[in-house]
């Protein structure tokens, strides 16, 4: 039976492009499906087909300050700032936007951050399925992960699981001050206080939780929330110029040995700092062939002649570069990660923040890459870095052996099936009158 679905979704690109695939997946099984997100990504969405809602806060305006960005990519209190300063200060907007889009919707589906889609199911009586896209999110105690403000943490895990509770309880205790804008909300709209907490268990459907990664990551844990489902991960990379490709690139990676590539993703790109002058002089070092991926900030533009053994390039789609890499630099965004481990190349992965050192621990804990601290990152450390990546064979058996896995996963199939089983059980009772 067709549904009218709406899919809500906030960030960079890794946040972006698995809803874009799973929502083309559904489109071809007969599904009416609409992104609520940033207008900065309408044209993206509605070329692939797709209905498209705008909600607040709008991404692309917030990437034109520049200290917005530095605060958000902080390592130690970016997550917070994130949270608090960006996106809960909009939540009456946020709820407004997607009240007026799901209106005539039959199934919601949130994403971590968007915490005004729980509220609108509720008062609009709306079934919905929340969506995990990394393991961090899920807060377990037996899979614990790394925690960006304080890796060193990790070390408790030879202690057992209690650290971890003390740790989650700890910040569920100090993140309840942060609250006050969705107790607010839903006073105002006439629902009950939550019990749970509403940025951890508040966020996690009782319909459905499905996690958009691979099991290469992760596997199933006890403690994960009820009706968890790794649906793997949910491809898609697409430029909305890249119908005719870029043969200049073409050109170049055919005409030598895979090149290095560095990237930054479409996050971190826009606080670079000395990243790509060091990439480009660590390249050189090693006399090694590069692919440089700046995006579209100025300020990562390199000065001077560069030797015809560097491209440079402000996007390529991963899907295609990645696995003609002979090794990818990157700083563990999950849709970056996702996309390097699919392409079976050893990574060096250089965190920044949020969910990336975890990916990264991941990643390094598979054997199919390194991590240096982006703190130290510089030329020399890049060059000793990758040197061992090229030369040990048993990183890239490793990388190729989980890229094996990844790809006979198919996580748009899996994900599409999962919301089609889901919707069909919620039938017509969760629907409320049409004047509540």
């Amino acid at each position: 039976m067709p549904r009218r679905i709406l899919m809500t979704t906030w960030g960079s690109l890794g946040d972006l492009h698995p809803y874009i695939a799973v929502g083309i997946g559904l489109r071809q099984r007969g599904h009416e499906v609409t992104i609520a997100t940033s207008e900065v990504y309408r044209k993206k969405i509605e070329g692939e087909g797709l209905g498209f809602a705008p909600v607040r806060p709008d991404l692309g305006q917030l990437l034109l300050d520049r200290d917005v960005v530095k605060r958000a990519l902080d390592r130690k209190t970016g997550t917070e700032y994130l949270v608090r300063q960006l996106i809960l200060p909009f939540l009456a907007e946020a709820y407004e936007d997607l009240a007026a889009a799901a209106k005539d919707k039959d199934l919601l589906i949130s994403h971590p951050v968007a915490y005004a889609l729980p509220i609108v199911a509720e008062k609009l009586g709306l079934p919905w399925i929340s969506i995990v896209l990394s393991p961090l999110a899920l807060f377990s105690t037996s899979d614990p992960p790394v925690f960006a403000p304080a890796p060193y943490l990790y070390r408790l895990r030879r202690l057992g699981r209690w650290p971890y509770t003390v740790l989650y309880s700890l910040f569920k205790a100090q993140s309840r001050a942060w609250t006050t804008p969705i107790h607010e909300l839903r006073r105002r709209l006439g629902l009950p206080r939550l019990r749970a907490h509403p940025l951890v268990e508040a966020n996690f459907s009782p319909r459905g939780v499905l996690c958009w990664f691979s099991r290469v990551l992760a596997e199933p844990q006890p403690d994960w929330p009820p009706r968890s489902e790794i649906t793997g991960f949910a491809f898609y990379d697409r430029s909305e110029s890249d119908e005719q490709g870029n043969p200049a690139l073409e050109r170049f990676l055919s005409d030598g040995e895979p090149p290095i590539v560095f990237t930054l993703g479409s996050g971190a790109v826009w606080q670079a700092g000395n990243f790509y002058g060091q990439s480009l002089a660590a390249a050189i070092r090693l006399g090694r062939r590069a692919v440089l991926v700046v995006g579209a900030d100025p300020q990562n533009q390199l000065s001077g002649t560069l030797p015809p053994s560097v491209f440079v390039a402000g996007y390529a789609p991963y899907s295609e570069l990645f696995s003609r890499a002979a090794v990818t630099v990157h700083p563990g965004g999950i849709g970056t990660t996702a996309q390097a481990l699919r392409a079976g190349r050893p990574m060096l992965i250089v965190p920044y923040c949020h969910d990336q050192p975890d990916n990264a621990s991941r990643v390094a804990r598979l054997g199919a890459g390194r991590i240096l601290d982006r703190s130290n990152y510089d030329a020399p450390s890049a060059a000793r870095e990758l040197s061992l990546l090229l030369e040990d064979s048993c990183y890239t058996s490793r990388a190729a052996e989980a890229a094996r896995r990844i790809q006979a996963e198919d996580g748009v199939a899996a994900a599409c099936d999962a919301i089609e089983r889901i919707a069909a059980g919620s039938g017509t009772m969760f629907k409320k009158c049409e004047n509540t």
